[in-house]
């Protein structure tokens, strides 16, 4: 490791946290499974294959307009499992709660993360709970598991990305991280941005009953769309070629990043996806995520190339070529 200690940067989902992951954890748990570093493990049992994912949520604060730390949970799980094609067969939850810690605000996040899991049809059959001293916690910290069944044809990786294949995405970028921003008050900024955490099984489903042959799906959390497109190129080897003319910003979004210095291909989503989709299939996967309420506003924003593997060119508005790297520090700690 560079560093001999771990920084916040670490946790932001940037170049920082890859090399944390490829310096550190991988020596010591690398296997085949593991490797592929996609969103939820592909598992094989007897007469299914099972994706398995896990997540940890410090969202400060645990309110915010649009959701809060029980609904962003559950929605984070049921998505991991959603960009490997799974429909979620159960969720498990662990929370550490702090001495303290009102109940009625317990009974407010639980009610959310009830309502998020009958959204996505699935529930929570475990959990756990730890309290901890005054000051250990910031309140409350969740963790969610989720394990799900991958459809028979179905074959989705971060590394199944090929040339000549549309890339699209579902929907403007950075609404969960600006509604965080502002919800914390650190900027005196005035206004109010909707988080977009929504689970997309429903939306993902609607794609696979359009066709099966869809390579990645991706959801741009923390490190934004760039990161995101960043490790696609990486992990199939090929370059990407998108166009900044087609990815919609919100203005209240945009707004915010003028104002702080912002990018907003690097802010994190909680109810986005991309999509890397055949060229053949991409009009009627397209059509399908357009009929769906979370993906009304989808749009192709580019195709994946042979040349300049690994990396990620954006086309500018002014039409020059811009190259995305992934997230090198954090621009905002504790967004999910």
């Amino acid at each position: 490791m560079k560093n001999s200690s771990i920084l916040i940067a670490h946790g932001a989902g940037g170049q920082l946290s890859h090399e944390l992951i490829a310096e550190l954890f991988l020596p010591f748990l690398e296997n085949p499974v593991l490797s592929n570093l996609d969103d939820s493990a592909l598992l094989t049992a007897p007469g299914t294959r099972l994706a398995l994912t896990t997540d940890a949520y410090v969202v400060k604060p645990l309110f915010f307009p649009g959701g809060d730390i029980g609904r962003l949970s559950l929605c984070g799980t049921v998505n991991d499992l959603a960009m490997m094609g799974a429909a979620p067969l159960g969720i498990a939850a662990s929370f550490i709660l702090e001495e303290g810690f009102a109940t009625e605000k317990l009974e407010r996040i639980l009610g959310s993360l009830k309502a998020a899991a009958e959204e996505a049809g699935t529930e929570v059959v475990a959990g756990d709970t730890k309290v901890v001293e005054r000051g250990k916690a910031d309140g409350l910290f969740i963790t969610t598991s989720g394990v799900g069944a991958v459809p028979e044809g179905v074959d989705i990786q971060g590394r199944n990305a090929r040339e000549g294949d549309a890339v699209i995405l579902s929907g403007p970028v950075g609404d969960h991280e600006a509604g965080i921003l502002l919800a914390r008050g650190d900027f005196s900024l005035k206004g109010t941005v909707l988080s977009d955490c929504a689970p997309l099984n429903h939306l993902v489903d609607a794609m696979l009953g359009a066709s099966k042959e869809i390579h990645v799906l991706r959801d741009p959390t923390r490190g934004g769309l760039a990161t995101v497109l960043w490790e696609i190129a990486n992990s199939s080897e090929v370059g990407l070629e998108v166009e900044e003319e087609a990815i919609q910003v919100r203005s209240e979004v945009m707004g915010v990043c003028d104002l702080l210095g912002f990018d907003p291909l690097y802010l994190a989503n909680e109810g986005k996806l991309v999509a890397v989709v055949p060229e053949k299939h991409a009009e009627k996967v397209l059509s399908a995520m357009k009929s769906h309420p979370l993906g009304k506003s989808s749009v192709a924003i580019g195709r994946v190339v042979a040349g300049h593997p690994g990396r990620v060119h954006l086309k500018t508005r002014i039409g020059g070529h811009r190259l995305l790297e992934p997230l090198s520090g954090e621009q905002f700690p504790r967004i999910c």
